[in-house]
């Protein structure tokens, strides 16, 4: 079973676009929230994020990853992949 991952964007966000970008180039399914369409979902992604509130948000498996450099962080160091891959 794949990681569950999760990303909080808006539109017209270029973060959230190289995120996204990165993602769909591991071809990694993730659940999109768009919190520009559908801002109920800010605080709780705020609360979720330990007070962050700029976007992306990205988590996986419920383990709160940060941003957009913050993922980019995690791939230069090949440690992304480990955090996608099945738990065994």
């Amino acid at each position: 079973m794949a990681a569950t991952v999760e990303i909080y964007t808006k539109a017209f966000c270029p973060f959230c676009s190289r995120a996204k970008a990165l993602l769909d180039h591991k071809n990694v399914s993730y659940t999109e929230f768009k919190i520009d369409e559908q801002p109920a979902l800010r605080p709780a992604m705020i609360e979720r994020a330990n007070g962050g509130y700029t976007v992306p948000q990205i988590f996986i498996d419920d383990h709160h990853v940060g941003g957009c450099d913050d993922l980019f962080a995690l791939e230069a160091s090949n440690k992304l992949d480990a955090l996608l891959s099945p738990s065994a």
